[in-house]
């Protein structure tokens, strides 16, 4: 069987090959907007971490379900647990689950038989937070990383017997 017309036959038909590219060289972060290999940490800096965007889709699932004390809004609790659900998956270096705000809202009492002292504390804590990006962080500074760490059914398992210790509260 003869080879069609269009199949290269000699060297000459083959397709060009362009120069070959020279390896890359060596990067460092000397310009002064460069953060380096890693991400800086601090005050006020957050907890970095991959598709964090995803929480305010999962947050969804449980606007229906918040429970609000008066004078309470529901984008005030979205905004403070959010931002601890977050710290939460960042520190397993994922993105957020489901899990993550499940856990956010429980330990607020933002998901029913939230004891009278935790909604009076919180209150104030949650009051126009949505607008206040410093009292999100002081929210989520609140809920220590072994808190943190907990799984959904250890949480589950001492909340709300134990919400002082599951929080840290000692300012207040």
């Amino acid at each position: 069987m003869p080879t069609p017309e269009f199949v290269p036959s000699t060297p000459g038909q083959q397709p060009r090959r362009g120069l070959p590219l020279p390896p890359a060289r060596a990067w460092s972060a000397d310009r002064p907007a460069d953060l380096g290999p890693r991400q800086p940490t601090g005050v006020s800096l957050g907890h970095p971490g991959p598709d964090q965007g995803y929480a305010l889709t999962l947050v969804q699932h449980f606007r229906d379900r918040l429970v609000l004390a008066e004078d309470e809004h529901a984008e005030d609790a979205v905004a403070g647990c959010v931002g601890v659900a977050l710290k939460r998956a960042s520190l397993f270096g994922r993105a957020p689950v489901i899990h993550d705000l499940d856990m956010a809202f429980t330990l607020w009492g933002f998901l029913g038989d939230a004891p009278p002292e935790l909604v009076e504390l919180r209150r104030p804590l949650f009051q126009a937070v949505a607008h206040e990006y410093g009292e999100q962080r002081a929210i989520v500074d609140r809920v220590p990383e072994a808190t943190l760490r907990l799984t959904l059914p250890q949480l589950k398992q001492r909340w709300p017997a134990e919400w002082r210790q599951l929080l840290s509260l000692d300012d207040l």
